[in-house]
Formats: structure tokens, sequence, C-alpha cells
């Protein structure tokens, strides 16, 4: 079997995430695997890396899939580009080691999240950011950071849909800076479970506009409440950026 590796981006606005779902096909991995078995003449199934909610958007997600076939990676990038809509787009193709494993051998995912902090909408992000129009507290959010890095148990941060038994994660850096007029978060981990990124952002917001403050964090971490993390952010403001690798 040959496996080729794809490196993907997408707009997640009109999808219900990443994940192929039994009762719908309007998913990105639906998407893909449609064309991918266009182009073999068969059923294919895609691995991805991380599975993104409704509405998430992805500048580097990564995936892999495996055929029969020796196909120049040209070919697959070449059709791929042709037959997927407009808000997909695959910009890399690479066969890799039939080991290589999109999901199992990822070590470390980082999100952004961009809001727009001011008293008026962004007429042309209104669809890639979250509007906050109070002003956040930057300096309270940064110190609010700290409390979420290193290894916690972020079962309190997940959704109820989430099915994951192992709720420890490692955070290995979380900040938020203003970039281009936004309040951007960027946080990396080995791994984030359902949800998890909105919540946290969610709380760092509370934080911001003096609802919260950072020492809750240590207390909401350990509680068994989800209602005390606060509101969940809008999904429109979450990117994933990018995925490593253990070669890497």
């Amino acid at each position: 079997m040959n496996n080729y590796k794809l490196i993907i981006q997408y707009d997640g606005g009109r999808y219900k995430g990443w994940q192929r779902l039994g009762d719908s096909d309007n998913t990105v991995q639906g998407k893909i695997e449609k064309a991918i078995s266009v182009l073999v003449d068969q059923p294919i199934e895609i691995i991805g890396s991380s599975r993104t909610d409704a509405g998430v958007h992805a500048l580097h997600q990564v995936a892999n899939f495996k055929i029969k076939e020796d196909l120049p990676e040209s070919k697959i990038f070449n059709f791929l580009n042709h037959y997927l809509p407009s808000d997909i787009s695959i910009t890399e193709v690479s066969k890799v080691d039939d080991r290589f494993h999109a999901r199992y051998h990822a070590t470390n995912k980082t999100y952004i999240y961009k809001i727009w902090n001011e008293a008026y909408s962004h007429p042309f992000m209104r669809k890639y950011s979250m509007h906050v129009a109070k002003k956040l507290d930057i300096t309270k959010m940064k110190e609010a950071c700290a409390h979420f890095l290193g290894e916690h148990d972020f079962a309190v941060y997940s959704n109820a849909k989430s099915k994951k038994k192992d709720t420890l994660r490692t955070i290995y850096t979380l900040d938020v800076e203003v970039v281009d007029g936004f309040v951007q978060f960027r946080v990396s981990g080995n791994g984030f479970l359902y949800n998890m990124v909105r919540k946290m952002v969610g709380t760092l917001i509370e934080v911001g506009l003096g609802e919260k403050q950072a020492a809750d964090i240590p207390t909401i971490l350990l509680s068994k409440e989800k209602l005390q993390t606060g509101g969940m952010a809008d999904a429109e403001g979450l990117y994933l950026e990018q995925i490593q690798f253990k070669s890497e």
C-alpha cells in the first residue's frame, strides 16, 4: 500500500466539522474522501490529525490515506484542488512511510483564536473572529494564561459529547497579544479535548472583562462543575494553526 500525507487548509464556516458523520456528508473529511474515491474509483478513508469542531477553520490540518496505486503526488494535488470546493485547499501532497499515522504520530498541536475587540463589528472578519465589544484587560488575561500551563485534568473544559476517558492534557504554551488590531490567543499542547480550546478562551474572556479572576482557574480545573468555566467562545474565531510530529 502507498501512504500519502496531505496538508490542508479550510474555511470551516459551512461545515459540520472535520469528522465524517453518518447522517451528513457536509464535513471536511467527507468532502476530501469523496474526491479521492473518485480519483481511485474505490471508497477511501482518510485519517486527520485533529477533529476540528463545526465552524472551526484550519491553516494547517494534516491527514493521510493509503491506496494500492502508486500515483504521482502532482496528480493527486491537481485533481483534489480541481475537484474540491473552493473553501477547502490541499497545499501539499507527499508520499510518506507506510507507518505514518496523522493522528497517532502527532505530538504538538497549535491553535489560534481571534477576537475583534472594538465597540463596532468588523464587516470583513465577522465570519473569522469573535466580536467582544467591551474592552478586554490584556494584562489580566496574560496572568490567567499561566494557570493553564503544564499537565492538568481538563475534564471540566470538555464538552458533554466528548468520549475521551483520559482527560489529562499538557499545555506547553498559551499567550495572548494584540495582532493587527485583534486580540489573539495562541495555545500549543499535546492534545485537546472536544471544545476544550473554546471553553478555555471563554474563561479568559471573562477574566478580561473582570467577571472572573486569574486566581480562580486552578479551582475551576479541580472542580467537577462545568458551569464554572463560563461561556464558550464562538467557533468562527478558532483556527488550527500547526501540527508537529515525532520526526520533526
